[in-house]
């Protein structure tokens, strides 16, 4: 616990206000000569800007000026943890597996896996191996693991699972393992996965170890079409963050269709409930479950996906379908109500950015501005203005009257 979170949790008093946090993920985009009007402009939205119209909008950092941030980060600063504090330092292999309900043991290593599509040179050309469906993924996971257990590496157990569409986790166990492992994935086509090197010296033992897990996982899959090679990233071990409700004395629940999501929650001691991906119908979920909690995270994926595709009127779409289904929610009359992103997606730059994420807050005790629309624009002009993600939670909690006062 730092020293921000055991001020805030000094003030916490308990008490029957309901708190939504509704994650339309990687929903900030940017105008520009190309892209003149970003998603929230074309989308057509009229809940979310009647909302904003008697709501507080502002803008979040989701670490720093600058800075762009991961999934983990990202959703770890909405939680109210410093996604720079060392104790947050979650890799991302550890936020999959944990949202694959995959329980690890201390000196146990989780690392992210991608299959990805090579040429006859090994160069790729997909990352994502064209995003084959979670059956197809399953069915090579299997062959995998097919392969370890013919062909087992000595000194390491190697174990994989399949997560969803090309990605899957890769577990292991074995004597003084290290997670300061370099990611294999290049970020960029036209050349070959990267080799398995250690940070430093005392990694270099495991680093030779998942090389020739690799050698035995790449002859699996040496015949398929498009998954013929895996990418890996996120080499990572168990954290150690204070709870979420031991911090706030909130019983928080969790509704995200997607493993990675599922993980961060779960790492912070949220209770992850099986929701759909379909945003109304996890809504269905979350109403079946409202006298459950006192806090509801609500993860909506596809603005993301869109974004890293390049595809506005698909993420403009996204919004459209979150728009029609925002009803459902607000009929739950919850007490504070935010929307807002872990990060920007940019369709013009098809991967997460720096930028600023809009942010509505909604309560009885929310500052009505000037703002009549839930946009980038709009929320540059609303009274909350640019703050650190991190602080959003402190914020929530005062709009529910979760927070005593301070000082004499």
């Amino acid at each position: 616990m730092n020293r921000e979170q055991e001020f805030l949790s000094q003030l916490v008093q308990p008490n029957d206000s309901k708190l939504v946090l509704l994650v339309l993920d990687g929903v900030g985009d940017l105008r520009n000569a190309a892209q003149p009007a970003t998603a929230l402009d074309a989308a057509a939205t009229p809940h979310l800007d009647a909302l904003a119209r008697r709501s507080s909008l502002g803008r979040l950092e989701p670490v720093a000026p600058g800075i762009t941030p991961g999934s983990g980060p990202g959703h770890l600063a909405l939680f109210g943890y410093d996604p720079t504090s060392k104790e947050a330092d979650i890799g991302r292999g550890v936020l999959e597996a944990l949202g694959l309900g995959l329980e690890l043991a201390a000196g146990e290593i989780a690392a992210r896996g991608n299959f990805a599509t090579v040429d006859s040179e090994r160069n790729l050309t997909d990352r994502r191996a064209g995003r084959p469906p979670s059956s197809e993924g399953q069915r090579i996971c299997a062959l995998m693991n097919e392969a370890l257990e013919r062909e087992p590496v000595a000194g390491i157990e190697a174990r994989i699972y399949a997560g969803e569409a090309h990605r899957f986790v890769l577990r292991l166990r074995g004597d003084c393992l290290s997670a300061e492992i370099r990611d294999t994935d290049p970020q960029q086509l036209g050349v070959p996965a990267l080799p398995v090197t250690g940070e430093n010296p005392a990694a270099q033992a495991t680093a030779a170890q998942v090389e020739k897990v690799l050698t035995v996982l790449r002859r699996a899959i040496a015949q398929e079409p498009q998954a013929n090679e895996v990418l890996l990233r996120g080499f990572s071990a168990l954290p150690h963050l204070p709870s979420f409700r031991q911090l706030y004395q909130l019983k928080a629940g969790a509704f995200a269709g997607y493993p990675l999501y599922r993980g961060v929650a779960s790492a912070c001691g949220m209770e992850v409930v099986p929701a759909s991906k379909n945003f109304a119908e996890l809504l269905e979920t979350v109403a079946s479950r409202w006298n459950d909690f006192d806090f509801f995270f609500l993860h909506v994926k596809p603005t993301d996906q869109a974004g890293e595709d390049g595809n506005l009127a698909a993420k403009a779409a996204v919004l459209e379908e979150v728009d029609r289904a925002l009803p459902q929610l607000l009929a739950l009359k919850p007490d504070v109500l935010a929307i807002t992103g872990d990060h920007s997606t940019p369709a013009p730059m098809a991967a997460h950015s720096w930028h600023p994420v809009p942010l509505l807050i909604s309560g009885e005790l929310a500052y009505v501005d000037e703002t009549t629309a839930f946009t980038e624009e709009q929320c540059i002009r609303g009274h909350l203005g640019t703050f650190p993600a991190r602080h959003l939670l402190a914020l929530m909690l005062a709009h529910g009257g979760r927070l005593k006062k301070f000082g004499a």
